[in-house]
């Protein structure tokens, strides 16, 4: 849970500012400033051009923000006069002056000498993000590693050609989380290149599953001797990343496959499915110290490879036409587990911001600033204030919209 308690009055703005403070606003403010001045100096004089302010820049974010809740395709529309402008919010800025920030928009200005890796222009902003997770909320021992779904707009899939969805969701970096399975807070982000040089590259990501565990130990490197048990996808599970992991006290529980993992050093006999017919709960065991894998059967076969759980020990899985059917404990686990994270996806990715730039690393920006909303609207509803005035997510995104915009009147709309 939460390492700080919160004032009863606390704030939208309040939470927020836990993963993104206002030096972190201010050094944009500092960094969009410099390279205004620098692409003026290369390309001719701007004179509508006026340095940005600390509000102003609160006031930008505001009205990206402002489209994880209304959905518009494009943030410029707030001004229109079509269905998705917004007179209340409109007024606070004109156009004109919002499209000037979002040409010169920065967070690191100028390339240093030691600047190799791709997200240079953004890993300032993602390091201090890391910070404010760390420092703000401690994890259960359950965590998750995964893709999160990030929601595409509902009306553009609707009424775009298949070309457009194809050239859309062809993105030049994937995303991963480590993430709290009890609440749901993403406790760690990592942003993987397309660009990466060599074999670490984004299509030989999808292909080689020891790539998948380099993701891995990036996103477990702050979990080491926590006993942390970590549940995984089939394309992560492989037993050598688990005895590593094992040698850190990391504990692993994942779904194997024998088309995506990397199956070095399992045993072939548990690999292929048996010739005689099976019952639906049946399962076989093999052991290896404290690895276990476990080949169960339900309509289909199921392995999964783990250190976490016992064998032995008896679980069940609960279906609403079948009822209960018997599986060991680590199946269950994972299953419960499985369950709220995609809970999780059906509730916060549609509140992903739907402003699509063409850069990459302000895309990136965009969804590691999604990330930290829903994490501050965990925060807020585990803290005292959400009894006070209890927000659902959407009403809380209006409330932090309006405060960053400072407008005085931050009820939400019912």
């Amino acid at each position: 849970g939460p390492t700080r308690k919160m004032p009863l009055t606390a704030s939208a703005m309040d939470f927020f500012q836990l993963f993104v403070p206002d030096n972190v606003l201010k050094n944009m403010v500092v960094q969009t400033n410099m390279y205004a001045k620098k692409y003026q100096e290369r390309f001719g004089s701007d004179d509508t051009w006026i340095d940005v302010t600390l509000s102003e820049m609160k006031a930008f974010l505001g009205y990206v923000i402002s489209t994880s809740i209304h959905h518009c395709e494009s943030v410029l529309s707030i001004w229109s006069s079509g269905f998705y402008s917004n007179k209340s919010i409109a007024l606070i800025m004109t156009q004109s002056r919002f499209e000037k920030i979002l040409k010169y928009f920065h967070i690191v200005a100028f390339r240093s000498s030691q600047a190799t890796h791709g997200l240079y222009k953004i890993q300032p902003f993602l390091d201090s993000l890391q910070n404010g997770f760390d420092s703000a909320f401690r994890p259960s021992q359950a965590q998750v590693l995964h893709e999160p779904l990030i929601d595409e707009d509902p009306v553009f899939i609707a009424t775009c050609t298949e070309r457009e969805l194809r050239k859309r969701r062809k993105r030049k970096f994937s995303l991963w989380v480590r993430q709290c399975s009890s609440t749901g807070f993403i406790c760690q982000i990592y942003v993987h290149l397309k660009e990466g040089s060599g074999a670490d590259g984004l299509d030989a990501l999808k292909n080689k599953p020891q790539l998948h565990s380099m993701v891995a130990k990036s996103l477990c490197q702050n979990a080491s001797g926590k006993n942390y048990i970590i549940f995984t996808g089939p394309s992560i599970t492989s037993l050598n990343l688990f005895e590593e992991f094992e040698k850190q006290d990391i504990y692993c529980c994942g779904l194997l496959s024998t088309r995506k993992s990397d199956c070095t050093g399992l045993p072939p006999s548990m690999l292929n499915n048996p010739e005689t017919p099976q019952s639906r709960g049946q399962y076989r065991i093999r052991m290896k110290g404290n690895m276990s894998l476990i080949c169960w059967y339900n309509k289909g076969h199921f392995r999964f490879l783990t250190n976490a759980y016992s064998p032995v020990q008896q679980g069940v899985i609960i279906k609403r036409k079948s009822g209960e059917i018997p599986c060991p404990l680590a199946v269950e686990a994972f299953a419960a587990h499985l369950s709220y994270i995609c809970k999780y996806d059906d509730k916060y990715s549609k509140y992903f911001i739907s402003h699509k730039p063409n850069k990459t690393w302000q895309q990136v920006f965009w969804f590691a600033i999604s990330i930290a909303i829903n994490n501050a609207y965990i925060l807020y509803k585990m803290s005292e204030a959400y009894h006070v005035t209890r927000y659902s997510r959407a009403q809380f995104g209006e409330r932090l919209v309006k405060e960053l915009l400072g407008l005085e009147d931050t009820s939400p709309s019912h």
